[in-house]
């Protein structure tokens, strides 16, 4: 290949370097509340960590550009078309970048191939999505009209020299050269050096603080290396499974044959953070309605959520399975793993088991995995009279939360009972639109979604007001809790354990619950092994190990989740972190907020404890998954 068309394709590839930088630095600036607490010298270290992750992303992108680049050619169409393909390839790689400035501060890393495999919610909401976030057109545009400008070409009128000025066979032989030096760099790019295993989304934790991960790693990068099959790496940490069980700790709720079998509402609520409520935050919040509900059932103080994403609730909270994958196991390749939801367990013993979710059918995979729970009906938008020419669809998402916690209640009072039944809200989900007839009627406080979540608490008022009339009323136990955690305006809930940080409670009309420390820790995760409890059901051993009832007095509770590749694990005293590269980590544990650094001492008993506690959670959630063995 001629030298000339060598430096071209580098001062090409530099450019694309300086736009990532670009990039990188936007992103920071954008979501510099999460990184604040870190030193200059550690955001610096990180922007030069990047480049590793831009240079593996934008080979990896690049190859089509990178092939057509091999030929020699000056011709005008030729050098347009590569050029063409170039801009091509690069603006979806801007575009991932450039969205995810915004949607980082919503799901707390970097975007993956949600984007596929949700990828019909997207096209529904692209519209919408344009119009929240038109301000992003801006540096996209600009981005591509100035690679267009700045595309470096030929020099023209040069010649190439034709092959008959030397031997042919020293010609070939050089130019085989060539190649073959450029396919070795680009293999080396690719994997991001010569260590042992290629470069991992994990690696880019593996510095202080590890929040700065996110700011090494591009959204291409994670994007292309979430497509496919993941290999998930198996875990040795214990030497066998019943090892890793005895480490992690269970406990199955006894059955009781003679306990009530009192009907299950489940209330998942879209975005429901502890920080908007109340009773979390001394009084000053957005929902007056729970917060006067939390003060006559079993409301838990320490509860968290097990991931940050929509898709990841409904696994944790019908199966027990929290999200310790970075991509949503709704999603991966081990949907055919055996797995015993509630809407299986309570269906044997005569419930009838439902989901509703006033979004269309198939929204994010949530009917499928109702089946896979074990549930016998999904009702989604198809079933709402009307469906989408109902004027209560809300022209984004689905129907509105007040109509359709109104339908929820009728469509109950025709479940022959016992029934179980999960039902989750929509509205205060981007873009926090509150239903027009509402307009102006909640404070909106200091961000779009404060207004928002005042009408969802007025829509769960005007379900119960509704509900109390029914006969099934006072024999029903309700559940409440949040999905996941959205916008923030509290500084004291911007750190990682913050971000998980969402209500639970538990509140029964009819008789009193069993008790409980209100201060233990608590996840969404926890659920099924709650309700098999407070029903006194058998579980036939189909309850995951990775949640406790919260009535289980043998235990002060857990939670676990990931974050930025590590998998934390809280404990009413401390916070486990297992890093990337195994290390373990103890931070002290203080309600929704993680200190920066870790103990530079620990108490040796608990980090081993609670070490080999999160180690074997991650081996046995890791290898279940890859044997089919989570129960076994």
């Amino acid at each position: 290949m001629p030298a000339e068309f060598l430096r071209l394709l580098v001062r090409r590839f530099s450019l694309l370097l300086g736009v990532y930088l670009l990039l990188r630095a936007g992103f920071f600036a954008f979501n510099y509340t999460t990184f604040q607490d870190a030193s200059v010298a550690q955001i610096a270290l990180a922007f030069w960590h990047g480049f590793r992750f831009d240079i593996s992303a934008l080979l990896l992108l690049n190859l089509p550009f990178i092939v057509l680049s091999l030929v020699p050619s000056r011709a005008r169409a030729w050098q347009r078309l590569v050029r063409v393909v170039w801009l091509l390839l690069n603006s979806l790689g801007f575009a991932l970048n450039l969205i995810d400035v915004e949607y980082f501060r919503f799901i707390g890393r970097r975007t993956s191939n949600e984007l596929l495999t949700i990828g019909d919610d997207v096209r529904r909401q692209a519209g919408q999505l344009l119009l929240s976030y038109w301000f992003l057109l801006l540096p996209f545009g600009v981005l591509l009209v100035g690679l267009w400008l700045l595309y470096p070409l030929p020099k023209a009128g040069a010649a190439v020299a034709p092959a008959s000025s030397r031997p042919r066979k020293r010609a070939v032989l050089v130019y085989a050269g060539q190649v073959l030096l450029l396919g070795g760099l680009l293999v080396l790019g690719i994997r991001g050096g010569l260590q042992l295993k290629p470069l991992r989304t994990g690696h880019a934790f593996m510095q202080s603080p590890p929040v700065l991960g996110h700011v090494a790693l591009n959204s291409t990068f994670t994007f292309l290396k979430s497509l496919g099959y993941q290999t998930l790496e198996r875990r040795a940490f214990f030497s066998s499974a019943l090892l890793a069980r005895q480490a992690l700790g269970s406990s199955t709720p006894a059955p009781r044959p003679g306990a009530p079998r009192d009907n299950v509402v489940v209330l998942l609520l879209e975005s429901f953070a502890s920080e908007y409520t109340g009773i979390e935050n001394d009084g000053q919040g957005y929902t007056p309605f729970f917060d006067s509900l939390a003060t006559k059932g079993l409301f838990f103080r320490e509860h968290y959520a097990n991931g940050r994403r929509s898709i990841e609730a409904l696994p944790a909270v019908l199966t027990g399975l929290p999200s310790l994958l970075e991509s949503p196991f709704i999603t991966s390749n081990f949907q055919t793993d055996e797995l015993h939801g509630l809407g299986e367990i309570l269906s044997r013993e005569g419930y009838a088991t439902s989901v509703f979710h006033g979004a269309q059918n198939g929204t994010m995979g949530f009917n499928t995995f109702s089946g896979i729970a074990g549930v016998q009906q999904y009702y989604g938008l198809n079933e709402y009279p009307g469906g989408g020419k109902s004027p209560d669809f809300d022209g984004h998402w689905g129907i509105s939360d007040e109509p359709y916690l109104q339908y929820f209640a009728r469509q109950l009072s025709q479940q022959p009972q016992p029934f179980f039944s999960t039902l989750f809200t929509l509205t205060s989900h981007e873009p926090f639109v509150v239903p027009k007839p509402y307009e102006g009627r909640f404070p909106g406080g200091t961000l779009p979604i404060h207004g928002v979540i005042g009408y969802t608490d007025f829509a769960l008022r005007q379900f119960f007001k509704t509900a109390s009339r029914q006969p099934w009323y006072e024999h029903t136990l309700f559940i409440l809790l949040a999905d996941h955690t959205s916008q923030s305006d509290r500084p004291d809930y911007q750190n990682i354990l913050g971000n998980y940080k969402t209500p639970l409670l538990l509140f029964h009309p009819g008789r009193r619950l069993p008790p409980a420390d209100v201060h233990r820790i608590t996840q969404q995760a926890d659920v099924p092994a709650t309700v098999v409890d407070v029903l006194g059901l058998p579980t036939n051993r189909q309850l995951l190990p990775f949640g406790y009832s919260v009535f289980d007095a043998s235990t002060t509770g857990r939670a676990f989740f990931l974050s930025g590749s590590s998998l934390f694990l809280v404990h009413h005293d401390f916070v486990t972190e297992l890093t990337a590269d195994d290390k373990i980590r103890l931070y002290p544990y203080q309600t929704h907020q993680l200190p920066t650094k870790p103990l530079a001492q620990p108490d040796p008993v608990k980090a081993q404890q609670y070490g080999n506690e999160v180690k074997a959670a991650a081996q046995l959630y890791t290898d279940g998954l890859l044997d089919n063995s989570l129960y076994r």
